[in-house]
């Protein structure tokens, strides 16, 4: 595990954060020397990103009064904070929506540095090029409304605490929605795979409250 400070918050980085970087980049089928330095490349990308992502929420928590820390693992972070008196709904809404805002601007700045600077070498332009793809398509991933990603966070803070029946309800329609729609058009097992977990999850949580 590491571990290190960033603007005076908290970072661990557990090893599956590692492992899961190196399976979506490709670490099976990585074996010349280039495509093993391109999938170094992808992991270093693949950090920065989350990592901004995650400080997008944590700074801003702590702009608000929280401590926070931050924890990168498999398949992404999270951002804890606590403390520092109550949350108001548009400060939640601003927490939430601050990681995946911040993650799409470093996308923009990557495509921009990428057309604007002449003379990158192919593995410079290699490593802004994933920069980009990363940022922007896992911001956009990420605002799916399905519980737990920022998506269904920031519909559960709209609708509020007296809805979070109708929040779950949505989030595992979209959730089997698009697992369905990934089989049909043969997309990546892996979001499929993530989103029949979340669907299976968000529908354990919706009966715990209906026992209630």
């Amino acid at each position: 595990m590491i571990q290190f400070s960033l603007f005076n918050i908290p970072v661990r980085v557990l090893p599956w954060f590692w492992l899961t970087l190196a399976f979506i980049g490709g670490v099976l089928r990585a074996d010349t020397r280039s495509e093993i330095f391109e999938l170094l490349l992808f992991m270093l990308a693949g950090f920065i990103s989350i990592l901004v992502h995650e400080l997008g929420h944590a700074l801003t928590a702590k702009h608000f009064g929280k401590r926070v820390e931050i924890v990168l693992q498999a398949f992404g972070g999270y951002a804890a904070y606590s403390g520092g008196g109550r949350l108001s709904r548009f400060q939640s809404f601003l927490i939430i929506a601050a990681g995946p805002a911040i993650q799409i601007l470093l996308g923009v700045a990557a495509l921009i540095l990428v057309i604007q600077v002449e003379g990158l070498s192919p593995y410079g332009k290699y490593f802004f090029v994933k920069l980009c793809q990363v940022s922007i398509i896992w911001a956009v991933l990420n605002l799916i409304p399905v519980l737990p990603m920022d998506g269904g966070r920031i519909l559960e803070t709209l609708l509020g605490p007296q809805r979070l029946r109708l929040t779950l309800q949505i989030s595992i329609a979209v959730a089997v929605i698009i697992v369905i729609l990934s089989l049909v058009y043969n997309i990546d097992m892996l979001l499929p795979i993530f989103m029949g977990l979340m669907a299976y999850e968000n529908y354990k949580s919706l009966k715990s409250i209906s026992w209630m």
